[in-house]
């Protein structure tokens, strides 16, 4: 089994800047990709970036420019560096960690975070 613990969620004004992290633990052997994803009130949940174990990012346009991904593979960690934030990117944010949990089976799992609330208001 995996754990993802989320931290860095909160209020924040417009333009202001905030930083997620998500750490795994328990039982990993290799992490093939890590990334957020976002739900606000009535809508489904949408990818807001990932990253893969070697490096290749992607974000969705509308946070392209502002938010940045990066990983910490050493600490099964996923950052995500928030700027230039807008009342729009308010949502609950969970992170996403697809595993390998043993070296004999390629099977990938996928686990959630428990979610991080970011509000951006004045």
């Amino acid at each position: 089994q995996v754990q993802l613990v989320e931290s860095g969620g909160g209020l924040v004004q417009p333009g202001g800047s905030l930083r997620l992290s998500c750490a795994a633990s328990g039982s990993i052997f290799s992490i093939n990709a890590m990334g957020w994803y976002r739900q606000a009130p009535g809508k489904q949940r949408e990818l807001v970036a990932a990253i893969t174990h070697g490096g290749d990012t992607h974000y969705a346009d509308s946070v392209k420019g502002r938010f940045t991904i990066s990983g910490d593979n050493a600490k099964n960690t996923v950052y995500l560096q928030m700027n230039s934030l807008e009342p729009g990117d308010t949502a609950v944010y969970y992170c996403n960690f697809k595993v390998v949990t043993t070296p004999t089976s390629p099977y990938e799992y996928t686990y959630w975070g428990q979610g991080t609330q970011v509000t951006v208001s004045s």
